[in-house]
């Protein structure tokens, strides 16, 4: 009797400890299995015909805490309880110009609060282009994609796409809409830019494979985009309709063979653009997301593509326009053309209703709904969601922002730093303030403002520059430092000339990446700002350093530019990595990944060793 006590209480000690244990999600690699295929299968057969069409909408959720009778969780309680929707998109809120950027462990405990308050277990996505620190604080950041084209090494993009996945997975998001498969063979085009690992279809493709790997390793999920391309055009689809106008030639040569290595890598979906392909669909009003001759003939019959096919955001205006007086009927006509998944419908509830209308009078037809939803319940158990759907906020302190991954970070935005011209009289700049007299005890003061930085950026109200400006002022702390948007860049043109004439050295720090849904062209400098640069480098050009903090092409616009440097991104790590740079802190090895028109072709880059041990230059300053 003694004996079988003892045996049951070990016996519920074990299973308890395994319930504890198997109640957090254990990240792995991807992987499906044939009991998680059953288990899609039979839940599938139990599902009633709104909870089907609610599996294939993915909307927003905006990390951030949340009071459970907060308007706005109320509002997720209702998606997930009303519309039975499987899947989210988490972000954060906005303000005008700002990203409102959450902890990780708020956003870890309202999916958590999520995952429990759903009937089946819930798909959380992001845009973690350049890592999860685009949404979270405290997380590894990361440079943008064209950075890891200028350091070239697949590697580093492995491990990239690996860190990534472990953050990821460690706040509770699976998927990342990531990485981007566009050649930017378009130096014009306003809205792929620096998201691109550049123009060379080879590189572009490698890359893209190598980020895959890493990620899955991670045990996230990836998304290749902007399917068949949108590297090749002049227009924000976020604005209006843009158009991909080569033939199929140039399509099966440049656009395609990055998605082509993205198959074979094993991506788990491609996320199809709002762009028109005349050489693919001659129908003006066929953007690819409701082309059936894009999605299905293409993507799935020709390029033999077998995942999850996702849609761009349905509430841009590439789309939206064509349905302004039906708009739920654009989640009808993606998914009839051969999506999933539809993301972010413009009016969700609308939206659910055509699509259920649609599936009851058999305009679409249950087979076709159950593939699709069959395949997003299979994404969740390659996942094992069918068994944790949690994460542990405890184990966050451990696995998101470690110092090795923090540290890699920086080392990518150092070896992406691209030298394009240097005149071999302004660097690299000397990093004291004073100088010593030879005498103890004693220095010789400088004089004040002999070196001036002018950081041209969208809004001076933005954290762009910062980081800038205070790694420059710690190693020249009597460094003048000028901030500059259009909104004043004409009112204050004679003081920064001025300036720029009594200083021995200047740089220009100019902030441009893309930015969705901005007026005009996000990777151009406003005119007022172009023309004070202008202006500085027609006065000053040979002193002057033009420090392209984003997009590359800048100097397209400024042939007279004699010292320019490409960091293509504007992240913390590149700015860090771009003050490093101008002092001879590191060694230069980056080649640019895309051409610059009238300044330079893929692949230059002038080399240079580490010039300053510990800072400290005469050279420049003299």
């Amino acid at each position: 009797m003694h004996r079988t006590i003892a045996l049951l209480v070990f016996a519920l000690l074990v299973t308890t400890g395994a319930s504890a244990k198997d109640k957090y999600q254990r990240p792995g690699s991807i992987h499906q299995t044939r009991a998680g295929d059953k288990w899609a299968e039979k839940t599938l057969r139990k599902l009633t015909l709104e909870e089907k069409i609610g599996q294939v909408f993915m909307i927003w959720c905006r990390a951030s805490f949340l009071n459970v009778e907060n308007p706005e969780y109320l509002q997720l309680r209702e998606a997930m309880r009303k519309y039975h929707v499987g899947s989210f998109a988490m972000t954060v809120h906005v303000d005008g110009p700002y990203l409102l950027r959450s902890e990780p462990y708020e956003a870890a405990e309202l999916l958590n609060r999520m995952q429990s308050e759903s009937k089946l277990p819930l798909l959380f996505a992001a845009d973690f282009e350049r890592g999860v620190s685009m949404r979270l604080m405290g997380t590894t950041v990361f440079p943008h994609a064209m950075a890891f084209g200028g350091d070239g090494k697949t590697e580093d993009t492995e491990t990239f796409g690996r860190v990534s996945a472990e953050e990821a997975r460690a706040i509770g998001i699976h998927w990342n809409f990531f990485p981007d498969a566009d050649v930017n063979s378009n130096p014009a085009n306003p809205i792929i830019n620096t998201r691109s690992f550049g123009e060379d279809p080879k590189q572009v493709g490698d890359l893209v494979a190598a980020y895959i790997k890493g990620a899955h390793e991670g045990g996230m999920l990836t998304t290749v985009k902007h399917f068949p391309g949108h590297g090749d055009t002049a227009t924000d689809s976020h604005l209006g309709v843009a158009s991909v106008n080569v033939d199929r030639a140039h399509l099966d040569t440049i656009e395609l063979p990055p998605f082509r290595e993205a198959i074979a890598a094993g991506v788990d979906s491609v996320m199809v653009a709002h762009v028109t392909v005349p050489a693919l669909d001659s129908d003006p009003n066929h953007v690819a997301t409701i082309s059936p001759a894009i999605v299905s003939d293409l993507l799935e019959k020709q390029l033999g593509f077998t995942g999850i096919i996702v849609t761009d955001a349905l509430d841009m205006a590439g789309l939206t326009h064509l349905f302004a007086n039906n708009i739920g009927r654009a989640a009808v006509e993606a998914f009839k053309a051969g999506n999933d998944l539809l993301l972010i419908p413009a009016d969700f509830p609308a939206s659910y209703n055509a699509m259920l209308q649609a599936a009851q009078s058999g305009e679409i037809s249950r087979e076709r709904l159950d593939r699709s939803v069959l395949k997003i319940l299979m994404a969740k158990a390659s996942l094992d969601l069918q068994h944790a759907r949690l994460v542990d906020v405890k184990a966050i302190a451990t696995q998101v922002g470690k110092p090795q991954n923090i540290a890699f970070g920086q080392q990518v935005a150092d070896a992406a730093v691209t030298l394009v011209r240097d005149n071999g009289k302004v660097l690299p700049l000397k990093s004291k303030g004073t100088l010593k007299t030879g005498l103890p005890y004693t220095t010789q003061e400088e004089t004040h403002n002999q070196v001036l930085a002018v950081i041209f950026s969208d809004d001076v109200r933005t954290e762009s520059g910062r980081t800038f400006g205070r790694e420059f002022r710690s190693r020249i702390p009597d460094a003048r430092l000028m901030y500059i948007d259009p909104r004043f860049a004409a009112g204050m043109r004679d003081e920064v000339l001025k300036a720029v004439d009594e200083a021995k050295t200047v740089v220009a720090a100019v902030y441009v990446v893309p930015n969705a849904g901005k007026i005009g062209n996000s990777v151009a400098l406003a005119d007022a700002t172009g023309m004070l640069l202008q202006q500085v480098l027609d006065r000053a050009a040979a002193k002057t350093a033009v420090v392209a903090m984003g997009n590359p092409y800048l100097a397209a616009d400024f042939p007279k530019v004699e010292n320019y440097m490409c960091t293509f991104s504007n992240a913390t790590v590149s700015e860090l990595a771009a003050v490093k740079a101008l002092f001879g802190e590191i060694a230069l090895h980056g080649h640019l990944p895309v051409s610059i028109p009238k300044v330079a072709r893929r692949g230059a880059g002038i080399e240079r060793p580490v010039q300053v041990a510990g800072g400290g230059s005469e050279h420049g300053q003299e």
